[in-house]
């Protein structure tokens, strides 16, 4: 059953189904009636030879040069040879295919005044396959994603390129195959198609999503570090949190817990210290700020998502073009910014539990670096340099974006989001947040094989998974396999998927426990 884009009710997780497992889009009928009377309305003021930006007039620095009727009809063609001016290599495919999708919800709202073929053709494109090749850089984020959009534009023409059942092919080639036509452009539709930031906001829709999977596991890992480093639990429990009152640390006790329910550490026959250091008992304030950071940043872009986000804007019932700066990127580029942050936090927290799991000197008997045979093996010693690196990495890629503002088109643009940077940075941080959280969890499940007493359901059940992929090291043996294995693992959820089977879920709910459980 297809998803019906309205305009008004597109969510992240939908988003993905569309974006990332090919779920097919239905424009509601409303949203198709809106969109036709809007372009009723502009066709009368162009008939009108009423003045409106982008329609009748040049762009950006050129918004005060009047197009005479002739230029009217070619001057949208124009206008995306020259946006589509971007570099570098193809965007994902997810992530142009959650660009066409906002991009048609912004249409939906019947406020863009492009023709109902251009709408049309998106839904059939989205449909049938048929994906634009579209530069990874390019776009300042601001009047919208311009360079990327543009490059989905070109198919509109049958230009450009598209990839379509595994192929790269010439843009009139792929709609041809696709059975698509192609429905040219006419005025305003060149502008209605790219004037929003809609390819970093399908971007970070789909980075939300990922992340919150990513954190739910960070907890995982650090329920299973606990246990190994003989924890005290009392951080943990939920009358601590309530007190405080943020939402994040609630629910990330509680999922830490969840995964300790049924553990040894629990009963009281384990010694355990009076007070353990911040990166064993703060877990849950720093994960927890996090997922605050998160649902904040889930607000913005879901916002953006179902928003009106286009220049000029069209009001049908008043009669009225007005014109403003709706593209502008920065309330998503903001808080994505202190996303990419938080997830880096989290990881350099996930560092520090793997130290003193390492660290002979922190890791309450462990082995020193997790091997038996140390001196003549070094166990996970490089394991640490490796998660090391990753984070320095993701530290330089968390200096905000949101404020690199360079001004262009001869200062007629002369603040810009930069979000699509911030978009970008955080792909790369997401995916060393894979790495380093999977060597915690390697070194998590080596420390686990030294401990003799009965784990948390949770912890046990990680504990399995993580077994599947990498065997206990006995010997020292090259570790770069092991490492891309557990970086692989924590990208597809499988461990959160078994926990969650084992445990229930680790989403927020109401809390089955007032104080640490037995």
């Amino acid at each position: 059953m297809a998803f019906v884009l309205d305009g008004s009710s597109l969510t992240i997780e939908q988003l993905v189904r569309i974006a990332r497992h090919g779920e097919k889009v239905e424009l509601h009928p409303q949203a198709l009636e809106r969109i036709k009377v809007c372009r009723a309305m502009l066709e009368r003021k162009i008939e009108a030879h009423e003045i409106m930006y982008g329609v009748n007039t040049g762009i950006g620095e050129f918004s005060e040069v009047v197009l005479n009727d002739d230029q009217v009809k070619q001057f949208q063609r124009y206008l995306i040879y020259n946006h589509a001016a971007g570099i570098g290599d193809p965007a994902s495919l997810e992530f142009v295919r959650g660009a066409m999708a906002s991009r048609i919800n912004v249409h939906a709202r019947g406020h863009s005044g492009c023709r109902p073929e251009i709408t049309l053709t998106y839904v059939d494109m989205l449909n049938k396959g048929v994906t634009p090749v579209v530069c990874q850089k390019g776009s300042v984020g601001a009047s919208g994603d311009l360079a990327p959009m543009s490059q989905i534009a070109l198919l509109l023409m049958g230009e450009g390129e598209a990839f379509y059942e595994g192929h790269r092919l010439p843009g009139n080639e792929a709609m041809r195959r696709a059975g698509i036509p192609v429905p040219g452009l006419q005025a305003r539709d060149g502008l209605a198609a790219i004037n929003g930031s809609n390819l970093m906001t399908a971007m970070s829709a789909l980075q939300l999503y990922d992340i919150n999977r990513w954190l739910k596991q960070a907890e995982i890992a650090c329920a299973m570090t606990l246990e190994a480093l003989y924890a005290n639990l009392k951080p943990y429990d939920l009358r601590l949190h309530h007190l405080r009152g943020f939402p994040g640390a609630m629910r990330s006790a509680n999922a830490i817990l969840k995964c300790i329910r049924g553990s040894d550490l629990l009963s009281g026959k384990i010694k355990t210290k009076v007070q353990d250091a911040y990166s064993m008992r703060s877990t849950p304030q720093v994960i927890g700020a996090a997922h605050d950071a998160l649902a904040f940043a889930r607000e913005q872009v879901e916002i953006e998502l179902n928003a009106v986000a286009d220049n000029p804007i069209f009001l049908p019932e008043e009669n009225l073009t007005l014109t403003g700066a709706n593209f502008q990127g920065s309330p998503v580029s903001l808080p994505m910014d202190m996303v990419g942050v938080a997830v880096t936090m989290v990881c350099v927290l996930s560092e520090r539990r793997l130290n003193r799991m390492t660290n002979p000197a922190l890791s309450v008997g462990l082995p020193a670096f997790l091997t038996k045979g140390a001196g003549m093996f070094s166990g996970m010693m490089l394991s640490q340099y490796t998660a090391d690196t990753l984070i320095v990495e993701q530290r330089m890629l968390s200096a905000p974006a949101s404020i690199g503002s360079i001004p262009a088109a001869a200062d007629q643009e002369d603040f810009v989001s930069m979000g699509m940077n911030t978009a970008l940075k955080n792909n790369q941080i997401i995916d060393n947040a894979y790495g380093v959280l999977g060597i915690e969890f390697m070194a998590a499940a080596q420390a686990l094989d030294f401990r003799d007493f009965s784990h948390g359901t949770g912890v046990e059940t990680a504990h399995r998974v993580v077994r599947k992929y990498v065997e206990h090291l006995d010997v020292d043996r090259p570790l770069y396999t092991d490492h891309n294995a557990m970086k692989t693992l924590v990208k597809s959820c499988e461990i959160l998927e078994e926990v969650e089977a084992a445990v229930g879920s680790l989403e927020p709910q109401v809390p089955e426990f007032a104080g640490v459980p037995s």
